[in-house]
Parts: structure tokens; C-alpha cells; sequence
């Protein structure tokens, strides 16, 4: 709840009239709870996970139309209206019943760690920033306790769930044992608690960062994609392969980007996947022009 009783009040408290964003934000929060705001966070999951992939999934897999089949990673698997919407069911009750309750029982956390409310907002530069900050954070610690989940004992218990999905989807992308929902929820947090910012930002973060998971369990590989021009940034080819390989993956734990990947050296398995596929498409491209093969030119001589 902000301290002012009127937008004037506000403007002689910061020496300046509210810009229009300050304006809507005071309007819409001077009587609301911090709580209240924070508990934003989980309508917002609950949303975005409801309606963004349907289109999507209409689109794609249930109308296949618009021509985009030759964008999916693995043409051959194709799930059933009813195994999508199980998915989405799945997903739907890990929220009401897990992702939700932990979001409004961690508010005492929120406040700990100075998550403000109150004006003057932050200018876009800070924004960006401290977004970029809880990106590099979250990816750096999910890299590790993904590579936890994927040994025995974690993969068994906890991990295999989310791998029932070897050709992701849309509605897969938080579709996981609710242990792993908490386990990986905490490098959500991690970020926003180094570099505390406006709760405005960490509505930001949240959103992004569930888009972000569902365009990389998406199971399409899209060329005019806008990601392809973010340095580092993984993508649903690169997720796909790991959900490709399932249990013996020892390849791409990376969140969102790639370098820690590239860091430890567990890219080496994606990599050599797309050098052997690029191979047999040259050769079958060679064939079809009429040339001969590598292993047909090697029996003629």
C-alpha cells in the first residue's frame, strides 16, 4: 500500500508531477496491499499458461495448418487432443495446489528482501538491467539443479516426470513432479533477492520467464523467430534434444541460455547430433541432384 493519500501528496513527496506510468501505478495500488500485488504473480502463471499456448497448440498440432509442420524438431510424434489436455490438466492442478500456495507463502521472504511498491517506479534502463541480472542468476543456479535432478536418484524420484514428454509441447513446459516445481523455483527467486527491485519488475521476471519456458518446450524451430538474435539464448531446438535423449541425457541442462553449456562441456552431445544430421541432409540432397553419396562414391572407387 503506498504512503500518500493523493497523487498531489505524491508529487510534493518526489518534487515533481507523476509521470502517466506513476500515475496509472498510483491509481491502481494506493489502496491495495502488498500482499495483494505479490499474489498477482500467481494469476498471472495461472493465465499465461491458459491462454497463450492455445493458439498455439490449436494451430500447430491440433489444425496443422499454415504450413508450419517442417518447422517441428520431431515430425513423427503427435499427441491426441486428450493427451494434451491431460497435460494441461496435470499442469492446471500443480498450480492451484502447489505453484500457488508456495507463491503467497513465500510473501514474508518478498518482504525481507525489500521488494518495493512505491514510487517514483523505475526507469526502463533499471528494469532492463535488473531483469538481465535475474535471467543470468536463475540460469547459472537452474544449470546445477538440473544437472541434480539428472542423476539416479533424482532422475528416479523426482525428474523422470517432466521427461514423460520426449517431443515437448507447449503445455509441458511446467508439467513436473511438484518436489521439482519447488526445487527449480528457487533460482526463480534467487535473482530478485541479490539485486532486490519493483514489484513491477518481478512481475516482468515471472512472465518472461514462464513465455520463455514455453517457447522452448514448443517442439517447433521457427527461422523468423526474434530469439535467434539473442546472444547465447537456447531455444526449443536446443531443450528439445535433451527431452530427445530423456533419461541418459547428459546434454543442454541450460535454462535459458547456453554458456554454462559451453562452460562445463555439455553441449558436446547436441552438437555432434546436428554435424551427423547436417551430413546425411547434405548427402540426401547430393543424391537427389543426381550425385552419389559419400559411402556410394567410396564402393565405386
Amino acid at each position: 500500500m503506498l504512503p500518500y493519500n493523493t497523487i498531489h501528496e505524491a508529487a510534493s513527496l518526489l518534487g515533481r508531477n507523476l509521470t502517466y506510468a506513476e500515475t496509472l501505478w498510483f491509481n491502481y495500488s494506493a489502496r491495495k496491499s502488498d500482499f495483494f500485488l505479490y499474489s498477482h504473480n500467481s494469476i498471472f502463471l495461472i493465465l499465461i499458461f491458459s491462454t497463450l499456448p492455445l493458439p498455439l497448440v490449436v494451430v500447430l498440432e491440433v489444425l496443422r495448418s499454415l504450413g508450419l509442420d517442417k518447422h517441428k524438431i520431431q515430425p513423427k510424434v503427435r499427441l491426441s487432443v486428450s493427451e494434451m489436455f491431460a497435460c494441461y490438466k496435470d499442469v492446471m492442478i500443480t498450480f492451484f495446489f502447489v505453484v500457488g500456495p508456495f507463491q503467497l507463502l513465500s510473501y514474508p521472504s518478498i518482504q525481507v528482501i525489500g521488494i518495493r511498491t512505491g514510487l517514483p517506479l523505475p526507469s526502463g534502463w533499471e528494469i532492463a538491467l535488473q531483469l538481465l541480472v535475474y535471467f543470468v542468476v536463475e540460469d547459472y543456479t537452474h544449470y546445477w539443479m538440473h544437472r541434480f535432478l539428472h542423476t539416479k536418484w533424482g532422475y528416479e524420484k523426482i525428474h523422470k516426470v517432466h521427461h514423460e514428454f520426449t517431443a515437448p509441447i507447449v503445455f509441458a513446459a511446467p508439467y513436473a513432479h511438484w518436489a521439482e516445481i519447488l526445487i527449480l523455483g528457487f533460482p526463480s527467486f534467487l535473482g530478485p533477492a541479490i539485486v532486490p527491485g519493483h514489484m513491477i519488475t518481478l512481475w516482468l521476471w515471472m512472465v518472461l520467464r514462464q513465455i520463455e519456458a514455453i517457447d522452448t518446450h514448443s517442439g517447433y524451430d521457427f527461422p523468423w523467430s526474434p530469439t535467434k538474435y539473442i546472444p547465447f539464448y537456447g531455444g526449443s531446438e536446443y531443450h528439445d534434444y535433451h527431452h530427445y535423449v530423456g533419461r541418459q541425457s547428459q546434454s543442454n541442462f541450460a535454462s535459458v541460455f547456453t554458456y554454462c553449456d559451453f562452460i562445463y562441456r555439455t553441449d558436446k552431445g547436441f552438437h555432434c547430433q546436428k554435424k551427423i544430421l547436417k551430413m546425411l541432409k547434405d548427402e540426401s540432397n547430393q543424391t537427389k541432384n543426381g550425385g552419389c553419396s559419400s559411402s556410394q562414391g567410396l564402393k565405386s572407387s
